[in-house]
């Protein structure tokens, strides 16, 4: 189930936002996020504020959903005046929306705020949840980039996760919303998962290389408590996953993906060209503001962060009674946004400038070979294949 939210001062009932940040918001971009809280199904490693229909309870109605980010958007424009440069939609399982209340979302957003000419517009998807119709309807409304939840090519790891899709499914959505006309397609894969073999996660790779998609995200699995997969594990129904194994698949991904013409340009991400690579996500690695929109969703503007209320039904209820669903925030200081930005930037394939490490940290880790000799020598930081392997503990270094 999805976990706690974290303390902070209150949000003001009108959502307003202190005027230092207003003047700075969107001096390094902005984008909307935009959180969909529903699922068919719960996967067995999730603990990400979303519900089925049997957690959710009453109160709250996919039917509805669309109107109440509405009204918080509404909100949202009386606060804030920015051009967007990204949206994402994400969740949960977006496309169990309608495409017309995801393209009514997309509208209000335009109408509010306005979008940029050359905005990246893109929804998460399963592939179950997609048909080429819903794709073709979804590229009409303005969605130009969609991020399918592929995450294995074996059956068996497919069931451990609970995924839903067959095998064969999420390559074939991705040429789908190819022939949609989406102009950015990814699949994401997740290793390291339980049972799952050295085979297995090279057909998953051979099976998006094949599927001509532009971008390739791949994370290791992570267990969270309260997952159904992480009580498996206290049962002794599944093995611990083991960071030896999780550091060969990130190899494998980086030997297969670099020889079919991607390359990193996060330490997650891979991508085919410049054009291709998620705005959106670099927006949030590179210190730029966004707006969220939803349940749980959190925000940041000019050194602003906040979160909203997480249940559907709590959201639901404030925005009807014409209060902002912010439920918490904190006003970052000079020190926090530093170490931030190293832990942010470090993960880029630029790196980021010395200046904002400590020097002995930065030392010791070229030391040991895990930032790159030449890029240092010009006063960046930039992680080798191994410091890749041992980003968080360099980023401990170097705050």
């Amino acid at each position: 189930m999805p976990g706690p939210l974290p303390d902070g001062e209150p949000v003001p009932a009108d959502g307003s936002l202190p005027a230092p940040a207003l003047r700075e918001a969107g001096r390094h971009g902005f984008g909307v996020y935009v959180h969909v809280p529903f699922c068919a199904s719960r996967c067995g490693y999730c603990d990400f504020n979303t519900y089925t229909a049997s957690e959710l309870g009453g109160g709250a109605s996919r039917d509805e959903y669309a109107d109440t980010v509405l009204r918080e958007l509404e909100l949202a424009g009386g606060i804030l005046r920015a051009r967007v440069d990204t949206v994402f939609v994400g969740g949960g399982t977006p496309t169990l929306l309608d495409p017309a209340d995801l393209g009514r979302i997309l509208e209000g957003i335009d109408r509010i705020w306005g979008l940029a000419a050359d905005a990246e517009i893109t929804t998460e998807a399963n592939p179950e949840s997609v048909t080429p119709a819903s794709l073709q309807a979804l590229r009409k409304a303005g969605y130009n980039r969609i991020s399918l939840g592929m995450q294995s090519a074996s059956p068996g790891v497919l069931a451990i996760l609970d995924r839903r899709h067959t095998a064969g499914r999420a390559p074939r959505a991705a040429e789908e919303a190819r022939e949609a006309g989406f102009d950015h397609v990814n699949l994401d894969l997740i290793y390291g998962t339980p049972g799952e073999t050295a085979d297995d996660f090279a057909a998953s790779l051979d099976a998006v290389i094949g599927a001509g998609v532009d971008h390739v995200s791949a994370y290791s699995l992570i267990v969270e408590d309260g997952t159904r997969i992480a009580a498996r594990m206290r049962r002794g129904e599944l093995p611990y996953p083991e960071d030896d194994v999780a550091a060969d698949r990130y190899l494998a991904a980086e030997r297969a993906l670099s020889a079919a013409g991607f390359s990193w340009y996060e330490v997650s991400n891979w991508a085919t060209s410049e054009e291709a690579r998620c705005r959106h996500n670099r927006l949030y690695w590179t210190g730029g503001d966004w707006w969220g929109l939803g349940p749980g969703a959190h925000s940041h503007v000019g050194g602003v962060r906040w979160w909203n209320v997480k249940h559907p039904s709590a959201y639901a209820k404030r925005l009807a009674d014409g209060v902002s669903p912010g439920l918490g925030r904190e006003v970052l200081t000079g020190e926090d946004r530093r170490i931030e930005e190293v832990m942010l930037r470090l993960r880029l394939a630029e790196g980021l400038p010395l200046g904002l490490a400590r020097e002995d940290g930065a030392r010791r880790a070229l030391a040991d070979g895990l930032l790159e000799p030449i890029p240092y020598g010009r006063g960046r930081a930039v992680l080798t294949l191994r410091g890749r392997l041992l980003a968080d503990a360099v980023i401990r270094d170097l705050v």
